[in-house]
């Protein structure tokens, strides 16, 4: 289908008001690629039609359905391997120290897509139930893609995708089978897990403040302006010796002062220290 002006104007502005994420002219063929079968399905001539629905904003439902394709949900359990082993060998090690007192963790995957990270993590504190014996262990994903956190809370993976970072074991010992549906999360994972449909732009969620924050690979899809709001949120909703995490290709270069990078740890960041005072848990 072809892309006028006046059609990737529509969809990009409500794209961005709906997700705060920008789509430049770059990323114009992800348009083309996945709503051309988008507007097949749903009987859309082409893209001015689409765009001529979106405007007269009498269908939310395709709306949300067109967020939901245009977003980026590209995930995998245990997505970089070293990012786990620091947090299962240096993280939580150190947190467990400090909340010993509390024997409570929070931890926001945010950005979660269909929810392999979080899972991810509650399998980290599944595989040593005596260390973990009596601590509270609260995992939260949350996610701007309705149908993304719908699957999420679902907790049911095709083939493909278990065979994505999971090892045998962890399959056998953390999932079932379904036979000709899937496998489907245990209740050892999902017992520590929540799923809420939440933009990152939008307040920080409720509860308390979050000892691990994962945001990864979601800073590239914003424009400047945007991370640094972003990353103002993430300071609200971090704990003072939390820890925040970043996709390896992402950085905080000139758009915030409230995190220092962990020169100990790649890609791992904490609270500055002129702002702990405001970020205690």
């Amino acid at each position: 289908m072809q892309l006028s002006e006046h059609a990737a104007q529509a969809i990009t502005r409500l794209f961005e008001q709906a997700t705060g994420q920008t789509l430049s002219q770059e990323r114009f063929w992800r348009i083309s690629t996945t709503l051309t079968p988008f507007c097949r399905a749903r009987k859309i001539a082409d893209f001015d039609q689409l765009a001529r629905r979106l405007e007269r904003g009498t269908d939310p439902e395709l709306s949300l359905d067109m967020i939901d394709a245009l977003l980026n949900n590209e995930t995998s359990f245990f997505r970089d391997p070293a990012v786990f082993d620091t947090i299962a060998d240096e993280l939580l090690p150190r947190l467990a120290e400090a909340r010993a007192k509390e024997r409570r963790l929070r931890i926001w995957s945010a950005a979660c897509s269909s929810g392999q990270e979080a899972y991810s993590l509650a399998t980290l504190f599944a595989e040593q139930p005596e260390r973990w014996q009596g601590w509270r262990i609260e995992i939260l994903g949350t996610d701007i893609s309705r149908s993304a956190v719908n699957r999420a809370r679902d907790g049911l993976y095709s083939e493909l995708e278990v065979q994505r970072g999971l090892t045998a074991r962890r399959l056998l010992s953390f999932f079932v089978l379904e036979p000709g549906r899937g496998w489907r999360v245990r209740r050892e994972l999902s017992a520590l897990v929540t799923f809420a449909r939440r933009s990152l732009l939008g307040p920080p969620p409720a509860g308390g403040r979050f000892d691990l924050i994962l945001c990864r690979n979601a800073l590239l899809y914003f424009g400047k302006e945007r991370r640094s709001q972003l990353l103002d949120g993430l300071s609200l909703a971090i704990a003072a010796d939390g820890a925040l995490l970043l996709g390896a290709g992402e950085t905080l270069a000139g758009l915030s002062s409230r995190f220092e990078v962990d020169s100990a740890l790649p890609t791992t960041y904490r609270p500055a220290i002129r702002h702990s005072s405001s970020n205690a848990a």
